[in-house]
């Protein structure tokens, strides 16, 4: 868990990096892994290392999100993979929750979901890149954003980036931010490879 006094700096983080992936991030895919890669290995490693004392050195968190981003973009050829896996299983367990009701989906429907997204993924690459990143970028803006002008249900603590897609009671209406920001982000990146390029 990140200490207070990094709460602020990391929902900036997530909202400038969800809203570049959200309307950039098949164009600057490598970019997006890379901030995503970071935040996840700064997370990881507070997590690991713990609130003992003071919190986690902001050291211990810089070297974890260093490596997150090192290990994200090296990975930028089996990426698209990666991306279409999480998609299926984020699909798995949102319908999960919303029609089973349930908060943890059968595992091998999450693994189902998980070889079929990349398969899909490795299939129709650009478009597995361009809603993968409108979605995930819009989400993670959102979390930033309500992070940011301090709702407390909201915090980067409460899980909302290791384990997307949980809304706080009395929050529903993040449903639909999510959707129509994701909708605008997927619109926008694929009117902008439609453009002939300039030569």
């Amino acid at each position: 868990m990140l200490p207070a006094n990094y709460q602020l700096p990391a929902a900036v983080l997530l909202l400038g990096g969800g809203l570049l992936a959200c309307f950039v991030g098949q164009r600057l895919f490598r970019v997006v892994l890379g901030i995503y890669g970071f935040v996840t290995g700064a997370l990881i490693t507070a997590t690991i290392v713990g609130s003992s004392g003071g919190g986690p050195p902001v050291l211990w968190m810089l070297a974890g999100g260093a490596v997150g981003a090192v290990v994200l973009i090296l990975a930028y050829f089996v990426g698209v993979a990666l991306v279409g896996a999480a998609l299926g299983a984020a699909i798995v367990t949102l319908g999960s929750q919303q029609f089973a009701h349930t908060a943890d989906p059968n595992p091998i429907l999450v693994i189902l979901a998980t070889v079929v997204g990349a398969v899909a993924a490795m299939a129709l690459q650009r478009y597995v890149i361009i809603v993968a990143t409108a979605f995930g970028g819009a989400w993670t803006a959102l979390v930033g954003a309500i992070s940011v002008i301090g709702n407390r249900a909201a915090q980067v603590t409460d899980g909302f980036v290791l384990y997307p897609l949980r809304v706080p009671q009395g929050h529903e209406w993040m449903w639909v931010g999510w959707i129509v920001l994701g909708g605008i982000g997927a619109a926008v990146q694929l009117s902008s490879q439609q453009k002939p390029a300039k030569r």
